[in-house]
């Protein structure tokens, strides 16, 4: 056997190590070689192709929650709409920007082709309305009225109107029940902005861009609350739109419901009774301006005495809030925001301001008092009071003589005011006070009682009014300086005057200044909401609180309610020997004094009623009505500018606001069958197992026979009690208060003394 050498297997052994690394080699490099193909050579192909595959977002729009009333009848809420909605992206795609399938879709609609372009537009600084002012990126709703038959014809034809849809979709609806509008309390809603959304996305209530917001009223106030969270579906779509995966899904969350302490029942009664007002007072004759009032705008609050709840609120003119749902017209718009619409947008209830006239006099009454003057004291009431060249007359001429404080609330006694002002003016040390700081008690007594600032509704832009104090007049003066200086002139017209004196010293606190605010004229302004929060304190004992609507928020499935509870804000300045002094003043101007004649009949010794009439001269204007009242559940303040007297203007309508809270009847009987809200709803409407609130019917409230023969009105009858008042025979003094131009009266009105 012959032996083969070992050095002879060499050459193969690494002719085979050789080949084995080779193949490795080729095996590493073909996916290495591939790889860099497919990512360094052909990387920016492969990657424009995966670009098509993204996440798509579906979104499911919460359902809104409802506003409901305090028995639980929806003042808002949702119903279920054909919505035809267009989107901007895909129209922009087309050749023409989308306007000939617009154009196609307002012949379906029977809509002008520029009434729906208009819909589609962006809102900006120089668009006006009707624009779209939510995200381009959404579908912008054109109708929220469709048939059933356009619906069909859009979407059977959907190669024809390439982005367009038309889908039930769930919209907000301003119920209107028993003919309650309560438009400026309830708000609008209207689509998020792209700033909105920015604002908000690191907060715990982001937006979405489907989303609609509240703008005004309770659905600004507690939009969080109420607008619940939209579902997202995010599916994963290819360049040509497939469904290749699902990635995730969150369900929708519905709103919360808001029960208001608003009760729809009184609610159609205020407003219905204030129009009534205003459109009588339009038929009366002002013999100063010889011409009719024109008796145009006004409010009404009604509120629970003991714990500031609303019960009912009412500003005119008013509006339709269903006019935004699914987008305002051009023609809508401008009825609402044109120079002629004397702004029905506005609530006037804490947007209004103006003078309050003697509806003041309780204030100064505390602060005369706090100054030292006896309540019971006798001060003169005579039949003018001079100052310089000036003479002021009382009423008429009247001269009561020696009166208490309380007497000159029932007759509304200026003289007595301009008095104690004028001296209280004068121990401060005049044009020039004294060194250190002056008592001004008649100034400070109107921040105590919470004037000059928000009462803290829960409603968006309440206005704080105005307290003319020598902090405000500074910054007044230094703001108009220029300008009054420029233009005034010593012998020119009363305006010019007037500017001429503010020039040389509108910074200090002049005698007339003292004169006029004792009485609530001048530069003092206040709110309805304010007189009815502090009329409220005098009928409670002393405390004032924060007004609220909101009484509770319930969850959608019933689960959760959390109520609102009463806030107090402050406490009058008032002894209690004093607030009864003035609960009996008060008392004896419905029985004997300037309010006696609107309410003869009335059964007070069952149910006691204090009122306060106030005639506040305007500058240029009619002067304002105002009239405030309270019971021992609620206070009642009725204001319309433009209208005349206190009594004369709104005593009426108040009364018959009584009439329909306690069931009072014509003659002056009770019926408790026919009174609404004899005393106020403490408990919260019942809630169902699914969370359900169940509403009670209401029938709509009219005004009776009787009274609409007044107001030029269709009559009708109702199970609602509106009892109209005889007017006596006799003249009253609130009716023939400042009707002629008194000397010295006509030339006070803005508040000055040309001394």
């Amino acid at each position: 056997m012959t032996n083969i050498p070992e050095t002879g297997r060499t050459p193969r052994v690494q002719i085979r190590l050789v080949v084995i690394q080779i193949l490795v080699l080729s095996l590493l490099g073909t996916p290495g070689g591939r790889l860099w193909y497919l990512q360094i050579r052909e990387g920016a192909v492969y990657q424009k192709e995966a670009s098509g595959n993204h996440v798509q977002q579906v979104v499911q729009p919460a359902v809104r929650g409802s506003i409901l009333d305090a028995r639980g009848v929806p003042l808002a809420d949702n119903e279920t709409r054909l919505v035809v909605s267009a989107s901007r992206t895909d129209l922009l795609k087309q050749a023409d920007d989308g306007k000939a399938v617009l154009t196609k879709l307002a012949g379906v609609l029977d809509m002008k082709p520029e009434e729906v372009m208009q819909k589609v537009r962006l809102c900006d600084a120089k668009t006006p309305q009707p624009c779209w002012n939510g995200s381009p990126y959404q579908p912008i709703p054109i109708t929220d009225e469709a048939t059933a038959k356009q619906a069909l014809q859009i979407r059977e034809r959907a190669e024809d109107f390439p982005g367009i849809t038309a889908e039930p979709e769930a919209v907000r609806r301003y119920a209107a029940p028993g003919g309650a509008n309560t438009a400026q309390v309830l708000g609008y809603l209207s689509p998020v902005t792209d700033d909105e959304i920015t604002q908000a996305e690191n907060t715990d209530s982001p937006y979405l861009r489907s989303d609609q917001v509240g703008r005004s009223g309770l659905e600004r106030e507690y939009d969080k609350e109420l607008r619940g969270k939209a579902g997202v579906t995010r599916y994963e779509v290819d360049n040509l739109g497939r469904v290749i995966g699902k990635a995730q899904s969150d369900k929708a969350q519905p709103g919360d419901n808001l029960v208001t302490s608003i009760d729809a029942r009184v609610q159609a009664v205020a407003e219905a009774e204030l129009d009534a007002a205003m459109k009588g007072a339009r038929k009366q004759y002002d013999k100063i301006t010889e011409e009719n009032y024109k008796a145009d705008s006004g409010a009404v609050v009604v509120m629970e005495a003991k714990t500031g709840r609303i019960v009912a609120m009412a500003s005119a003119p008013t509006y339709d809030p269903n006019v935004w749902v699914g987008g305002i017209s051009a023609k809508d718009y401008q009825q609402l925001t044109g120079k002629g619409s004397d702004y029905p947008l506005l609530n006037r209830a804490i947007q209004g301001q103006s003078a309050p006239g003697s509806t003041f006099k309780v204030v100064s009454t505390a602060a005369a008092v706090e100054a030292g003057y006896a309540f019971d004291g006798r001060y003169p009431c005579t039949s003018s009071y001079s100052v310089g060249n000036q003479v002021f007359k009382n009423f008429e001429g009247e001269n009561f003589g020696p009166i208490s404080l309380g007497r000159a609330l029932e007759v509304s006694c200026d003289t007595v005011f301009y008095g104690l002002a004028d001296s209280e003016w004068k121990k401060d040390g005049g044009i020039n006070p004294k060194k250190g700081e002056p008592k001004d008690y008649f100034y400070k007594a109107a921040h105590q009682f919470g004037l000059g600032a928000t009462t803290g509704v829960d409603l968006p832009n309440e206005v704080t009014g105005r307290v003319p104090d020598r902090t405000w007049k500074q910054k007044y003066w230094e703001a108009n300086k220029s300008a009054w200086c420029k233009d005034g002139k010593k012998d020119g017209t009363y305006v010019q005057k007037i500017e001429y004196e503010n020039c040389l010293e509108g910074n200090k606190m002049r005698e007339g200044d003292s004169i006029n605010y004792s009485i609530g004229q001048g530069d003092t302004l206040v709110t309805p909401i304010q007189e009815a929060m502090i009329y409220g304190a005098l009928a409670n004992g002393g405390t004032e609180y924060v007004p609220t609507i909101g009484k509770a928020i319930v969850s959608a499935d019933g689960k959760k309610v959390t109520e609102i509870k009463p806030q107090v804000k402050a406490k009058l300045p008032i002894t209690k020997s004093t607030l009864a002094g003035m609960d009996d003043a008060l008392a004896g101007v419905v029985t004997s004094g300037t309010a006696a004649w609107k309410f003869q009949g009335w059964p007070q010794d069952k149910i006691e009623l204090h009122a306060k009439t106030g005639t506040a001269e305007v500058y240029g204007k009619q002067t304002t009505s105002w009239l405030a009242t309270y019971s021992k559940d609620y206070t009642v303040v009725m204001t319309i500018a433009q209208a005349g007297t206190g009594s004369g203007a709104s005593g009426e309508a108040v009364r018959n606001i009584y009439n329909a809270l306690y069931g009072v009847q014509s003659d002056g009987s009770i019926n408790k069958k026919k009174a609404l809200l004899p005393t106020p709803q403490k408990s919260l409407p019942k809630i169902d197992s699914d969370g359900s609130i169940p509403a009670p019917k209401i029938e709509k409230y009219n005004l009776k026979d009787e009274q609409a023969s007044k107001t030029g009105d269709e009559g009708g009858t109702t199970d609602i009690p509106a009892a109209t008042v005889p007017s006596p025979s006799t003249g009253n003094r609130d009716t023939r208060r400042r009707r002629g131009p008194a000397p010295g009266r006509r030339r006070r009105r803005k508040g000055r003394l040309l001394t």
